[in-house]
């Protein structure tokens, strides 16, 4: 039984799964706004917000090692020098997800996620 179990499998292997959360965070602190289903959108979702957070706290070593577990250093330094002061004052959610019409191909539920 699942009690207590948070988050989606996605249908991968835990590495799979991992590596999937992470390039899809880091596609979007590097380029704002992203296409992707649902599901995915849902999962990466509190990650970042989680980097997000850190990331406008402190500029410790222990802050950045954290986020540089899950980003590239681009993606890392630009959550430091320019998304930490931009959302200094900002209490939380910092993603938005906006629903899209749905995939040709198979027919999934599409939306665009994006930085406000």
């Amino acid at each position: 039984m699942r009690h207590l179990k948070t988050g989606k499998k996605l249908k991968r292997t835990p590495d799979e799964r991992k590596a999937l959360l992470r390039q899809l965070a880091n596609s979007l602190i590097l380029h704002k706004q992203i296409v992707t289903t649902i599901s995915r959108a849902r999962a990466v979702r509190p990650l970042v917000e989680r980097l997000l957070t850190r990331g406008k706290g402190t500029k410790s070593l222990a802050n950045r090692r954290y986020i540089l577990r899950f980003l590239t250093k681009e993606a890392a330094g630009k959550i430091f020098q320019e998304l930490g002061t931009k959302y200094k004052a900002r209490p939380g959610g910092y993603t938005r997800i906006i629903k899209l019409s749905p995939r040709s191909g198979d027919n999934a539920k599409m939306v665009k996620m994006e930085l406000v």
